[in-house]
């Protein structure tokens, strides 16, 4: 019963994840500064990385541990790990740029 319901909590996570995702790519996309751009795209990342995962723990949860379901959920673990890492890794940096084009006078 508790797994059942720790299944359907990680795919509501998933779908916040994707709708996120979805949102901050189209803001990337509308945005005319480049700053602001690579901010969102950054969340993109983030938002893309979370998502990764989760789908990896669904994954864990619905299939047996066959050895082909082994390796696409570690690949999907490793993905997203990434894709998080470097989407705050970006985040940072585009904050500071942000952050130092408001500073100097124009």
């Amino acid at each position: 019963m508790l797994i059942e319901v720790f299944k359907y909590a990680l795919i509501a996570l998933f779908a916040i994840a994707m709708i996120c995702s979805a949102l901050n790519s189209i803001r990337s996309r509308r945005t005319p500064d480049n700053h602001e751009a690579g901010l969102y795209r950054s969340w993109t990342n983030i938002w893309m990385g979370c998502m990764l995962i989760t789908l990896a723990l669904i994954l864990m949860f619905v299939f047996t541990g066959s050895t082909l379901s082994v390796i696409v959920e570690a690949l999907f673990l490793v993905m997203g790990a990434y894709n998080v890492f470097a989407g705050i890794r970006n985040r940072s940096y585009y904050a500071r740029l942000k952050q130092h084009s408001s500073d100097s006078p124009a």
